[in-house]
């Protein structure tokens, strides 16, 4: 009788809500460098992404001891890509989810480190040519938040939005930094493969990543996985993110989430916004602003264009420089970046987000926090 096929057991599993795992030679491959044959065979017991088994559950599925599970499962747990809430472990979608945590807490060997962040590389540089989509086109888990010191700098209300609006704390990056006293930067990991693969970011490095808040960022610090910073070297760290060109990018509600974390992210490497400008995915959905031109304060320097992340300005050579609406996302690099200050960023809309951003039954902070665990 022939074995069961438990990698593609396992892979129909690591389906979540809107997020999946394609089927695709490479999905496997990558699955066979996380996880031994021994591992996979447990696994394959485990019940789909998102929910729990016991290990007394899984020793009546499988017919091993509790000893020889958790033997099976002590890399996965080392190199964080199971998860573990209390005393039962659960599957978690690969990206967003084990990508991250596998490349935070990089507890693998050097050859698997490079070898699965090759791998992703390509899945993130061919993610149009699936033949099934890793997440729903329509998914929006991101939003950008405005720069530093955009409230008082660079912003303008036009008279059709509601008045009462105005500019609310949640679509800024200072609300982070009101509202939490521990900051902590962890590398980012879609540039991190980037560069594993020899193919790095011309705008930032992996080094300037993401921004952790709060309790996530005391505990990142202490593992060693993060650098903490003062709430003075947050605020300038922020800013040298902008000045590089990254956009703040954090989850697309207003319950909480929103304020435990960034991801400063360009858009050649950043599986977010790269889905969004190459594929057509509403992975990143777009603030409530927009930039305004001052044609009078405007040099034609071209500054806005090489750092807008989108290609959503351009500039014949007659004329004035031009927005495209329909690429632009609001995130406030062309204005930070503007030498002569000629660019505000105007509020053209009243979107809420919801006050969470589900993927499936758990938050991304939730999910990355039981992988971590």
């Amino acid at each position: 009788m022939e074995e069961p096929d438990y990698y593609e057991m396992v892979r129909q599993k690591l389906t979540l809500g809107p997020v999946q795992a394609p089927n695709h030679p490479k999905i496997i491959e990558l699955l066979k460098l996380f996880w031994d044959q021994e591992t996979i065979k447990v696994l394959s017991y485990f019940p789909p992404a998102g929910e729990r088994i016991s290990l007394s559950e899984l020793a009546e599925k499988s017919g091993l001891t509790t000893g020889e599970i958790r033997r099976a499962l002590k890399k996965a747990e080392k190199n964080k890509t199971i998860s573990k809430s209390g005393k039962d472990y659960g599957l978690e979608t690969l990206v967003p989810g084990i990508f991250e945590a596998y490349y935070i807490a990089r507890q693998d060997t050097e050859e698997n480190l490079k070898k699965t962040a090759e791998i992703f590389h390509w899945l993130f540089n061919h993610a149009g040519e699936l033949d099934e989509d890793a997440i729903a086109r329509d998914f929006e888990l991101f939003r950008p938040l405005l720069p530093i010191n955009t409230k008082e700098k660079l912003i303008e209300i036009e008279e059709s939005v509601d008045a009462q609006s105005q500019v609310l704390p949640y679509e800024l990056v200072e609300d982070l930094i009101n509202n939490n006293e521990f900051f902590t930067v962890i590398p980012c990991q879609c540039r991190l493969v980037g560069e594993m693969s020899g193919d790095p970011c011309e705008v930032a490095a992996a080094d300037m990543g993401c921004f952790i808040t709060g309790k996530p960022a005391q505990a990142m610090a202490s593992y060693g996985w993060g650098r903490a910073l003062t709430k003075e070297e947050a605020i300038e760290y922020l800013k040298r993110t902008e000045k590089a060109g990254l956009v703040h990018c954090t989850s697309n509600s207003t319950g909480g989430e929103h304020l435990m974390f960034i991801c400063n992210c360009c858009s050649c490497h950043c599986g977010v916004i790269k889905l969004k400008k190459e594929n057509g995915f509403q992975t990143l959905a777009p603030s409530n602003f927009a930039p305004k031109m001052d044609p009078n304060l405007c040099a034609e320097c071209e500054t806005c264009l090489k750092k807008c992340p989108m290609g959503a300005l351009s500039h014949p050579e007659e004329g004035q420089i031009l927005l495209d609406l329909e690429l632009c996302v609001g995130c406030g690099v062309c204005a930070t970046n503007c030498p002569k200050n000629a660019i505000k960023m105007e509020k053209v809309r009243d979107n809420v987000p919801p006050k969470s951003k589900k993927i499936g039954n758990k938050v991304f902070m939730q999910m990355l926090g039981e992988l971590l665990a």
